[in-house]
């Protein structure tokens, strides 16, 4: 988690899964992060998963995500 001015930044590679793949959920100031690539066959081929917790003074209602064309993922949350 990067402070930068009165938000609050998490940065995450996920280039390697297409966009429906990507669950990103957030809870008690913690956001988790999860990815899974399926082959044709159903198998589950590639996952990612990574957890953080955000600071106190997070504002839990402002948090928001965006995907990069470059395949990254940025999580933004306000501060209170």
């Amino acid at each position: 988690v990067h402070a930068q001015g009165d938000t609050y930044q998490v940065v995450a590679d996920v280039s390697q899964f297409k966009p429906p793949d990507i669950v990103v959920t957030t809870s008690n100031c913690h956001v988790t992060i999860q990815a899974e690539m399926v082959a044709e066959d159903g198998t589950v081929c590639d996952t990612f998963t990574h957890k953080c917790q955000l600071p106190e003074d997070t504002d839990p209602l402002s948090v928001s995500c965006a995907l990069t064309e470059a395949g990254m993922l940025v999580i933004t949350a306000r501060r209170r």
